[in-house]
């Protein structure tokens, strides 16, 4: 029996993102994932996950069709995907965000679920 072997034109779509988050998510470009990102309900999850993770584990590891990549784990107790060869930093300064880790130009829609300040300062723990 032969294999069914199926591919896909990506050419109708030159700013893919594909992020997974155990389980796939498909946008258009990036900034259409930054604004769902920063939006209800994923914001709030995510302020309510940040705040207390409840052991629980989260990562998310970003390929672009055009190139580049990013990612972040979150109570991550064995080293997976990029954490496994490369250099591991604190989620900080110029690798706070996703557009910062990207180097992309330009400023959010939005504003990210928690500054950085309010983060690390203990202020994320605060209503």
């Amino acid at each position: 029996m032969n294999v069914d072997r199926q591919t896909v034109d990506l050419s109708a779509y030159p700013e893919l993102v594909v992020i997974y988050l155990g389980m796939r998510q498909y946008w258009r470009d990036f900034e259409a994932l930054e604004r769902w990102a920063r939006s209800e309900p994923h914001r709030l999850w995510w302020k309510q996950f940040l705040r207390d993770s409840g052991g629980t584990g989260f990562w998310h590891e970003t390929y672009f069709k055009r190139g580049g990549f990013e990612a972040v784990y979150d109570n991550i107790p064995q080293p997976i995907g990029f954490l496994r060869f490369a250099s591991v930093q604190p989620a900080k300064g110029g690798m706070f965000t996703a557009r910062d880790r990207l180097k992309l130009a330009g400023t959010a829609e939005r504003s990210p679920v928690f500054t950085e300040e309010e983060l690390y300062r203990g202020s994320a723990d605060r209503p």
